[in-house]
């Protein structure tokens, strides 16, 4: 193992390396480990909250009715989200991708033990540090897959695929195990699992580090000494004095859990508007750089509709197939939990093939805001599809064939393939230089304005009928990705080097 260092490290990956993986970058395997893992813990977690917090109190749950778990499942992941912010910031300023990595994924295995302790306020300090973390990772790691190509790289849309194909194995695995501890063994036993697999995610992310690009310690653009100093204490400082007045809120009545979730989602509403408008204004951002942004907007809000119903895959999908789908395939019983891992199946099986097929058509494949459309369409699908089962039934004990949700899953996996890969490539490819994480983590702040318009939505959720709740929400999916097909001819003009 070298001493040299850190600075002083070559910054690129061996030239061997390029086609080491399945014709791919040997880093992308790295990073796609670290997915695997990340994505184990995070949705094997995600996939029995909301059914922890729904829980009676007898049996260790939370004792909330099941509108409040999934709004308050549905600010977590606001939360998550909006710190990704943050997150971007200090890769580009003061920690460099690499350490921002590896910083928020020891937070988040610490979250994931907090949480495997039995205790509520355990629970909430777990919660802040997965948040925390998670808002370090997720931009960044996905930014360090775009270092890997060159901007003209046709292997990139097919990269990513097998990248995505990587987070949504942790995807199908996390639930599976979980949902077994949390039903034979109780809640707090899934999230030490959850736990165990960050940490194994960590090991093989520092194992595999000389393989990725821009690996150096230092910050690609990092603040000088001086105002570094005074950027570090102002965080902490900021850090401290939040906690104080939101623990002295609470403590006063004021501060209680639906105004914190009216609060996230008032937040989600103004951070991405805001950071668009410096972004615009930035004078550190050129004229051809501001031009891609603007047709950016439209991916963005595309990729908002999506996740509006991709997210409740968590949260009223797991509320309906715990009371209104039985829970048995061919005779085998299983947790409602394990649901959520035919997403994660269904995009293991189809995202090398989603792969295979862009990499054959090569310059031929749809441009990527089509893609991006026919996701959001195939999402807002998923939804009408649970019309049918919920419909024409005159009380709430009916119990839908498990084949209606696994219908529901395949067609919202194949559109998360179709826009969460062509979004993230997109996003590497139009993001102003100087802004490199951070464009990338306003991909991210679509996830929290998802998130934070969902933890209002699903308020109705048994307030109105599920046919009425599902076909509304699918309908207004299925209209935003027809509008983002008319506007491909714009789209197209103006997204170059995006193809």
């Amino acid at each position: 193992m070298s001493h040299a260092p850190a600075d002083t490290e070559p910054s690129q990956p061996p030239s061997e390396d390029d086609r080491a993986f399945f014709g791919q970058p040997r880093g992308l395997m790295t990073l796609s480990g670290l997915e695997v893992w990340e994505r184990f813990s995070f949705l094997g977690m995600q996939a029995i909250l909301v059914l922890f917090f729904a829980d009676t109190v007898r049996h260790d749950g939370m004792g909330m009715d099941p509108g409040t778990a999934a709004s308050v499942s549905a600010a977590y992941g606001t939360l998550v989200y909006l710190v990704s912010v943050a997150g971007g910031w200090l890769a580009d300023r003061i920690l460099g991708s690499y350490r921002a990595v590896l910083y928020g994924g020891i937070l988040i295995a610490c979250g994931h033990y907090s949480m495997a302790v039995p205790t509520a306020t355990m629970t909430w300090v777990g919660l802040g540090l997965i948040s925390a973390g998670t808002g370090l990772l997720k931009p960044n790691v996905a930014s360090m897959v775009g270092k890997l190509y060159s901007t003209e790289d046709q292997r990139r849309d097919a990269g990513f695929a097998l990248y995505y194909m990587g987070i949504n194995i942790g995807a199908f695995a996390g639930p599976l195990v979980t949902g077994w501890l949390g039903d034979h063994a109780g809640w707090h036993w899934g999230f030490s699992a959850a736990a165990i697999g960050m940490t194994f995610g960590l090991i093989q992310y520092v194992a595999g580090r000389r393989h990725l690009a821009g690996r150096k310690h230092a910050a690609e653009y990092a603040l000088a000494p001086g105002p570094m100093r005074r950027a570090v204490l102002t965080i902490v400082a900021g850090v401290a004095v939040v906690a104080l007045v939101a623990t002295a809120l609470a403590l006063a009545g004021w501060l209680t859990m639906d105004r914190f979730v009216d609060l996230l989602t008032l937040v989600s509403v103004i951070a991405p508007v805001v950071y668009f408008v410096v972004m615009f204004k930035s004078p550190r951002v050129t004229p051809e750089e501001r031009g891609r942004l603007r047709p950016y907007v439209v991916l963005f809000l595309a990729s908002v509709v999506f996740n509006f119903i991709l997210f409740q895959a968590y949260s009223t999908m797991m509320l309906l197939a715990s009371t209104n789908a039985r829970t048995e395939i061919f005779g085998f019983h299983f947790p409602a939990s394990w649901y959520a891992s035919a997403l994660g199946a269904f995009e293991v099986a189809l995202a090398p093939v989603v792969a295979a097929v862009w990499a054959r058509m090569g310059p031929r494949q749809p441009h990527a805001s089509n893609k991006i459309a026919f996701g959001v369409i195939l999402g807002g699908l998923s939804f009408l599809l649970m019309v049918i089962p919920t419909s024409g039934h005159s009380d709430e004990t009916y119990r839908m064939a498990a084949w209606w949700i696994v219908g529901s899953y395949l067609l919202l996996g194949l559109g998360d393939i179709l826009l969460e890969t062509s979004g993230m490539s997109a996003t590497t490819k139009l993001a102003p230089k100087a802004f490199a994480s951070q464009t990338m983590a306003l991909w991210f702040l679509s996830l929290a304005l998802a998130n934070g318009i969902q933890a209002q939505i699903v308020k109705l959720y048994g307030e109105v009928s599920n046919p009425a709740y599902f076909g509304v929400n699918g309908a207004v999916a299925v209209a935003a990705g027809v509008a983002v097909i008319a506007a491909a001819p714009w789209l197209k003009r103006t997204m170059h080097p995006v193809h």
